[in-house]
């Protein structure tokens, strides 16, 4: 069993939701991305998704793109976002990572040679938002045979067809995207998102993750009534955005991971 599964087994155990912060690699800086990770650890969560900053994004609202811009700057380059999973992995062998990013970096690198990094590093699963499952299976299949799980997007416009092809390419969990848009977009409609998760979970086995306009306890309480787990992206980058120095970035970072935590785990929040 993968590191993925093991993790929402224990939490499906638990009567509990996965929370599953995003974090650029490379923002602020190239030094502060594992110590930021393994303070996510520290504050609830439960998989880490390490965003591989690309130059040319599709997905990715404005603050996303501004912390990609910036992890560039930096020097952040999809090598140096591997060894930071492999740098995490030396304290840290029980917390799934998961690589999320843009085809171009990968097939630059070669994609044999990128499963071959990412296994060694120990990365769990790998999220490329334009890699759609009929046009990877191939990707898709080698990330497998190496334990890594291939994980995809499903959007509120996807076609039936499209759902069955995700549910027989993916690994891990399922990407719900929670609107039509981009990383970061305010109109989050909770209860379309709880209508939408039947009709997907009648076509797969794996956990739903939401991700996508999720802000605040709030919101990621409702979602998590009805969600296998719950992404935070846009807003824990505007917190760390917006810290005077690096303690100041910890301290915010941890305190609003801890507040989604505490909220995920009430119970009106549990599984049913």
């Amino acid at each position: 069993m993968s590191r993925i599964a093991a993790t929402f087994e224990h939490l499906r155990q638990q009567g509990r939701r996965a929370l599953i912060p995003f974090l650029t690699a490379g923002f602020p800086d190239l030094e502060h991305t594992v110590p930021l990770m393994h303070t996510l650890v520290e504050h609830g969560a439960d998989i880490i998704e390490l965003g591989v900053p690309c130059s040319d994004p599709m997905a990715d609202g404005p603050v996303i793109q501004r912390a990609s811009e910036q992890a560039i700057a930096c020097g952040m380059t999809l090598r140096r976002a591997i060894d930071s999973v492999a740098q995490f992995r030396w304290t840290n062998t029980h917390t799934p990572v998961v690589l999320m990013g843009y085809a171009n970096p990968i097939e630059a690198m070669g994609y044999p040679t990128f499963i071959a990094r990412a296994q060694d590093a120990g990365v769990d699963g790998v999220l490329t938002v334009d890699y759609p499952p009929q046009e990877c299976t191939e990707f898709a299949a080698a990330l497998a045979a190496a334990e890594i799980d291939p994980i995809f997007l499903l959007a509120p416009t996807s076609t039936e067809t499209r759902l069955r092809e995700v549910a027989a390419a993916g690994r891990g969990y399922l990407y719900y995207v929670s609107l039509v848009g981009v990383t970061g977009a305010a109109t989050l409609d909770t209860a379309a998102v709880a209508a939408r998760i039947p009709a997907i979970r009648a076509a797969t086995g794996l956990p739903v993750a939401v991700g996508f306009g999720v802000r605040d306890a709030a919101s990621a309480q409702k979602i998590g009534a009805a969600a296998d787990g719950v992404i935070i992206g846009s807003r824990l980058i505007e917190i760390l955005e917006a810290a005077s120095d690096a303690p100041e970035m910890h301290r915010a970072a941890g305190e609003f991971l801890g507040s989604l935590r505490t909220a995920l785990d009430q119970p009106h929040g549990a599984a049913q």
